[in-house]
């Protein structure tokens, strides 16, 4: 079998939390050989966020650590000592690629900035995660995904019209900046391989969300023709987008919910959906002005929501399979990990960890034809490969004894 993609490459990983992991994750299970620095003692403040199996807390067995550092080595190092940096200008020394997401001044203020480490390692692609890049008037700003979701995705248009914005759930603002920086490595180390030179990589997460396709992008676009602040009102949830066309939506069934697409073009296959009831019979059901006139809305929700109370998200599913309307059950992670369709595909991966023991988790996002990807190894525990990472730069045991004891490690 052909190796893995990026077999060859070393990534020292100074990230935390998830944007950053997220990165070099993607990197390792393409098969980097990424090395995690962190703090003694207590590691990646993700170590403590959960979801945590029983719901009891332990570094050791935090989801959102495990799930974010499979593949990956593990080694503690302080990096306020001076010790602690010297031994970080060896491993970076070594690395193709440095991926870190300190706040902008931290690197530079320890003396380990791009320019310092590239004096040794010319070919070095360092990559800096932050919130609002490495310069500019809110470089030093605290970002969280509350604020990164108002200012970066387009928040104004999410929740009820008569209430203030919301937030979408979830962190997926970072996640999707984590991938970007991931492309942008790849990106700068295949210039690094063709010219021979490194260079420092700027990822601000704000940025990420002003340039993606997710919402934000094609209104900063649209701004510049119509001048106004955004093209859509804000919709509500419940009977879902009206103006899309009756009866697009989400709703509730017996034992979840659905979602489905409406309009003119779908109510044909609709009406079939709902077994085509007298009641719905009428043309003006079909047309534009139908879809959108109260009292045809009201005949349609009359028999779509006993409809759908009598059935579970499975069984309206097959029944929209065969009318082969626009419609999908709104899965839980359950549902997910029980799907034949991942089952078959093998989409989740079992991984047996130390401390957490045998859990499942997502697989690959893609899936090249050679060069396979690989969740080789569980999340590290803390220090877990202090010996074996420091001992090829000619740390004895002994050595490690004393560097531990002095706080280094």
């Amino acid at each position: 079998m052909t190796g893995q993609a990026l077999s060859d490459i070393k990534v020292l990983d100074l990230t935390w939390c998830i944007s950053g992991p997220c990165c070099t994750k993607l990197l390792a299970n393409y098969g980097a050989e990424v090395t995690k620095i962190e703090r003694p003692g207590t590691g990646d403040p993700a170590r403590r966020i959960g979801p945590f199996p029983n719901d009891e807390p332990d570094i050791e067995k935090s989801g959102l650590f495990l799930h974010l550092n499979t593949s990956k080595r593990g080694v503690t190092l302080n990096l306020k000592t001076d010790t602690g940096r010297g031994i970080l200008r060896q491993i970076a020394a070594r690395s193709d690629v440095l991926v870190e997401s300190f706040s902008p001044r931290v690197m530079p203020s320890l003396g380990l900035g791009y320019e310092s480490l590239a004096e040794a390692n010319p070919g070095l692609v360092m990559v800096s995660i932050s919130n609002f890049g490495q310069t500019g008037p809110y470089r030093d700003f605290k970002l969280s995904e509350l604020v990164l979701n108002a200012m970066g995705s387009c928040m104004k248009m999410v929740g009820q019209p008569e209430r203030e914005p919301l937030k979408l759930g979830g962190n997926i603002l970072q996640y999707q900046a984590g991938a970007i920086a991931a492309t942008a490595t790849l990106t700068a180390l295949f210039g690094s391989r063709l010219k021979g030179t490194g260079q420092h990589i700027d990822v601000s997460l704000l940025e990420t969300c002003l340039g993606s396709i997710d919402r934000r992008a094609p209104y900063l676009l649209a701004h510049q023709y119509v001048g106004q602040g955004e093209t859509t009102e804000r919709m509500g949830g419940g009977r879902g987008g009206i103006m899309s066309g009756c009866p697009e939506g989400v709703y509730p069934c017996a034992d979840g919910y659905f979602d489905v697409a409406g309009g003119v073009a779908w109510w044909p296959r609709n009406f079939a959906l709902l077994g085509s009831p007298p009641e719905l019979a009428d043309p003006k059901f079909g047309t534009p002005d139908g879809q959108m006139d109260t009292q045809c809305q009201e005949a349609i929700f009359s028999v779509l929501y006993p409809w759908a109370m009598s059935r579970t998200k499975q069984q309206v599913w097959e029944d929209a399979r065969e009318a082969r309307a626009a419609l999908a059950p709104l899965y839980t992670t359950e549902d997910l990990v029980k799907d034949s369709h991942f089952e078959e595909r093998g989409f989740f991966v079992d991984i047996d960890h130390p401390r957490a023991g045998r859990l499942k988790y997502p697989g690959a996002p893609f899936r090249p034809s050679v060069t396979p990807w690989q969740a080789s190894s569980p999340a590290p525990l803390l220090g877990q490969h202090n010996q074996e990472v420091y001992g090829s730069l000619g740390y004895s045991y002994g050595d490690l004894t004393k560097l531990a004891k002095a706080g280094v490690l």
